[in-house]
C-alpha cells in the first residue's frame, strides 16, 4: 500500500512539473512575462496606417505610394510583434474601404477583406491579443462597420468591456483574454457609444484612450502632452487619472505644401532609434516619465525601420528573448512620388498630381 501511494505521488509531481514547465513557455503577445499582466499594464508597437504601404516589393500590397507609411503588410506586422494596427476608414461609392486620405491616392481594398486576413492571423496564433484602430472619416455608422466586421467572420473575438461608455479602471489581463478567446479589442475615432447598440465590441476610441500631439514635421516638437480627445486637450494629469491608455503617436512628416504631409522616410531610423534627439527611446522615457506609467501604445510609421520593437520590448520588461517574432523579409526602399501615382495614370508627374488632385478635392 505504501508503495503504491510512493508511486502516486511520484507520479503527480512529475505531472505537475511538466504542467509548470509548459505554462512557464506559453508566450503571450510573444512572452510568457506578459500573460499575467494586464491589458492596460503592457506597451504595444502600433503601426501607424498599417495597411497603407510604401515599399514597391512589399508582398501582397495593392498599391503603394509615398503616402504610404509601411513597408510590409499588416500580417507581416503581426508576425513582427506589431499588436495595434491602425486604418483609414472611408466611403467609396457605396462601400467601406481602407484609404490613405482619399480612395484616389491609395486604396487598399476593402474594410471586410483587410480584417479578413488579420482574422486568419489570429486563428494560426491563439495566445496573441490584437488591437485595432479605426479613423472613421467618413462617419460609419455602428451598423455599417458591423458589417465589415461580420463579413470578416471575426466577431467572435471581439473583446467588449463592462461599459462601453466609461474607462476601465480595471483591464482583464492577456490570459484572460486569451482564455476567454476575446483576443480582439477595437477602437473606432470617433464612435458615439450612446447610438452603438449592434456591435458592443466597437469601442469609442476617445472613451479608452487619449493621444498625444501628432502630424510632427520637426524632431524637436515631439510632445507627450494630451492632446485628443478635447475634454483632456493640454490636461494630461487629467487624461491619467480619468482611466484613458495613453496612445504615443511618433512618426516624423514633411510638408510638401497645400497641406500635404507626407512620411519622412530620410529620418526614419533615427526617429525609430533607441537613442538620440527625437527618438521612439527618448519619448517613451520621456513619456513614461510624464505619464507616471510606460504608454500603452507606441505609433510609428515603418516599423521595421531602426529599433521599435527593441524599444516596446524594453518598456515591457522582456528579460528574455521575444518567443515568435519573426523580421520582414523586405528590404526597405525609398519610393519616388511617380511611383505610386502612376497607379492612378499620372506618370512621372508624382506628387504634383497627388496636390492638384487634393487641392482641386478642397475646392469643392
Amino acid at each position: 500500500m505504501q508503495s503504491i501511494l510512493c508511486w502516486s505521488l511520484i507520479i503527480q509531481a512529475a505531472l505537475g512539473a511538466i504542467l509548470t514547465a509548459r505554462n512557464a513557455t506559453i508566450a503571450c503577445n510573444n512572452s510568457p512575462q506578459l500573460c499575467s499582466r494586464a491589458y492596460s499594464n503592457i506597451t504595444q508597437l502600433g503601426a501607424h496606417d498599417s495597411p497603407f504601404l510604401n515599399n514597391a516589393s512589399a508582398s501582397n500590397s495593392i498599391t503603394f505610394s509615398d503616402a504610404g507609411n509601411q513597408n510590409v503588410n499588416s500580417v507581416a506586422q503581426l508576425a513582427a510583434g506589431v499588436r495595434l494596427l491602425t486604418a483609414q476608414v472611408h466611403n467609396n461609392n457605396g462601400a467601406w474601404h481602407l484609404c490613405h486620405t482619399s480612395c484616389s491616392l491609395l486604396d487598399a481594398g476593402t474594410l471586410s477583406a483587410w480584417l479578413s486576413t488579420i482574422k486568419t492571423w489570429m486563428d494560426d496564433n491563439p495566445n496573441d491579443v490584437v488591437t485595432i484602430l479605426l479613423v472613421n472619416s467618413d462617419d460609419a455608422s455602428a451598423e455599417d462597420l458591423k458589417a465589415e466586421f461580420e463579413a470578416a467572420n471575426i466577431t467572435s473575438y471581439g473583446y467588449q468591456p463592462p461599459s462601453s461608455t466609461t474607462a476601465l479602471a480595471t483591464w482583464p489581463t492577456l490570459q484572460e483574454m486569451i482564455s476567454n478567446n476575446s483576443r480582439l479589442v477595437t477602437f473606432v475615432a470617433d464612435l458615439d457609444p450612446s447610438t452603438n447598440t449592434v456591435a458592443p465590441y466597437l469601442l469609442d476610441e476617445f472613451t479608452f484612450v487619449f493621444e498625444n500631439p501628432y502630424n510632427v514635421t520637426s524632431s524637436s516638437n515631439f510632445s507627450c502632452v494630451a492632446d485628443r480627445p478635447p475634454a483632456v486637450f493640454g490636461q494630461t494629469a487629467t487624461a491619467i487619472s480619468s482611466g484613458r491608455l495613453p496612445l504615443v503617436n511618433h512618426f516624423l512628416d514633411t510638408n510638401e505644401g497645400l497641406g500635404i504631409d507626407i512620411p519622412d522616410t530620410a529620418n526614419v531610423t533615427t526617429t525609430n532609434g533607441k537613442t538620440g534627439a527625437g527618438s521612439l527611446g527618448v519619448a517613451a522615457s520621456d513619456c513614461s516619465a510624464a505619464y507616471g506609467k510606460a504608454p500603452a501604445f507606441l505609433l510609428v510609421d515603418f516599423f521595421d525601420e531602426g529599433s521599435a520593437i527593441s524599444v516596446v520590448n524594453g518598456l515591457n520588461g522582456i528579460s528574455t528573448t521575444a518567443v515568435g517574432q519573426t523580421q520582414p523579409s523586405v528590404t526597405p526602399t525609398s519610393s519616388s512620388g511617380a511611383s505610386g501615382i502612376s497607379n492612378l495614370g499620372f506618370g512621372s508627374y508624382g506628387w504634383l498630381a497627388v496636390l492638384f488632385v487634393t487641392w482641386l478635392a478642397h475646392q469643392i
